[in-house]
């Protein structure tokens, strides 16, 4: 079972991911009456893999990019954003959040890392939604699995979007379809960082290695086993509490708001409709 967990995980069939992938952000796009797509790119792998897609689906004219650093943003993560923006010839905007971050932040100097690095979080989504709103465009998401299942992301900052290809992508696999669209391979190979403060990695946060978390992730999500099923197979019990607990206590991050009902008829729960209703 263990391996066919590993089996599972690699992308048989990567052009075939691939066109489905495009054709969703072409659907959804274009029905929702819009052309263009709004992306933060980060510098990391998800948002480049996005970005690739997105050009791929809609042509570069319609593909707006925004790096939006923070002072203690690395030099790479910086320069790996304008690189992608260069090699896919898009639109692209640099917007130093520093001056607003900074600013709220002297009000409570003793803010930690965490609480500031939802705050930027938070920034640079109204950032891209204020963008959207100018370019008459969709903001395009770029949270892969995994960080959804965890929780890790800030709700209203990098789990917000309009429409997100990758969302049922896990990391593992977005490192596969970024390397097979094109994407440059020093951003393919790079240690994952949300870059939220120097030297920090995704890894290190989350306490073990993508490889290892999405393996647990696509035993429990995808082929439904029980706690004791996965460490029947060999994966460490404390490891597999550690990732079930995370994915239990993050479920209220993969809704939406809970509504009162006290109408006859309550949004989206009993007043459904399509998307592109009344397109």
């Amino acid at each position: 079972m263990r391996s066919k967990i590993e089996k599972e995980l690699h992308i048989k069939d990567r052009t075939f991911i691939e066109k489905v992938l495009t054709y969703f952000i072409r659907e959804e796009v274009t029905k929702a009456g819009f052309q263009k797509v709004v992306v933060g790119i980060s510098g990391g792998v998800d948002s480049a893999l996005t970005a690739f897609l997105a050009v791929k689906a809609l042509g570069k004219e319609n593909v707006i990019g925004l790096s939006m650093p923070y002072r203690t943003s690395s030099r790479s993560s910086i320069e790996d954003a304008r690189l992608v923006a260069e090699v896919l010839e898009i639109e692209f905007h640099e917007i130093e959040i520093t001056p607003q971050i900074d600013a709220y932040f002297r009000l409570f100097p003793d803010a930690d890392n965490v609480r500031r690095g939802n705050k930027m979080a938070r920034e640079r989504m109204s950032i891209l939604y204020d963008f959207a709103h100018w370019k008459r465009a969709l903001v395009i998401g770029t949270s892969n699995k995994s960080e959804l299942l965890i929780g890790y992301s800030t709700r209203w900052g990098d789990s917000a979007h309009d429409i997100n290809p990758i969302g049922d992508l896990y990391k593992t696999q977005v490192w596969e379809m970024a390397e097979f669209v094109g994407v440059p391979e020093r951003i393919v190979k790079k240690k994952p960082s949300a870059d939220l403060w120097p030297g920090q990695t995704d890894e290190g946060e989350i306490g073990l290695s993508y490889k290892m978390l999405d393996q647990i992730l696509l035993g429990y999500v995808d082929l439904r086993l029980r706690r004791e099923e996965l460490v029947e197979i060999g994966f460490d019990p404390k490891v597999v509490d550690r990732v079930l607990t995370m994915v239990r206590n993050s479920q209220y991050k993969r809704k939406l708001p809970i509504i009162c009902k006290i109408a006859q008829r309550t949004v989206d729960k009993d007043f459904l409709y399509l998307r592109d209703w009344g397109l």
